[in-house]
């Protein structure tokens, strides 16, 4: 009987285990798995089918800033949840080199100085080029606000819920900002997702 009863408790202490370790490496996917970017071809084709807004990550190889924001702001798994949810995510290196048709536009590398830009990327920021810049696309592909410079997790936050649930549209920033900091938060620190 305790031969048996044994074998049962060392089972029971090994699915124990091997549920937590299932968990704990699920979390660990989730948090490593990130925002899904597209590139911009890819990132069209989805909008043919998910009527979203865009958010485009306008980088440059050599941009430290850029790479900063990669690893902490764009690697909150929060963040990227959000994103995930609510926008289609392009990954936009602003000196590449390949032609991009944008709303029947042409648009190409121009070499300039030591490197050079794209011309889209000069479009999309009304020719203020700076790294990083984050660049709001509605679900038209109408230019919504393009917001250069680092900027961390926390205030990134509220950026992305003022844009996804068109709040652009209602109020001023201050005021948006204002019941943002007001609202209760969540216990666990999760951000509501547009439609929950």
């Amino acid at each position: 009987m305790s031969f048996l009863y044994g074998v049962q408790k060392i089972t029971m202490v090994r699915f124990l285990f091997l549920s937590l370790l299932i968990f704990a490496v699920s979390d660990i996917a989730l948090a490593q798995s990130g925002i899904k970017w597209y590139t911009w071809e890819e990132g069209m084709v989805k909008s043919e089918k998910e009527n979203k807004k865009f958010v485009i990550d306008m980088y440059t190889d050599w941009c430290g800033w850029c790479k900063k924001m990669d690893s902490s702001t764009f690697s909150d798994p929060q963040i990227a949840h959000y994103v995930n949810t609510n926008y289609i995510a392009i990954k936009f290196d602003a000196e590449q080199k390949g032609n991009i048709t944008f709303r029947g536009e042409e648009h190409s590398f121009v070499k300039s100085g030591r490197r050079g830009y794209h011309t889209l990327a000069a479009k999309l920021t009304n020719d203020r080029l700076s790294y990083p810049t984050v660049v709001f696309l509605d679900e038209n592909m109408d230019l919504i606000q393009a917001i250069p410079g680092f900027q961390d997790a926390k205030t990134f936050d509220p950026i992305l819920i003022y844009f996804a649930e068109d709040l652009h549209k209602q109020m001023s920033w201050n005021s948006f900002i204002q019941s943002y900091d007001d609202r209760p938060k969540p216990q666990d620190g999760a951000r509501m997702v547009k439609g929950n």
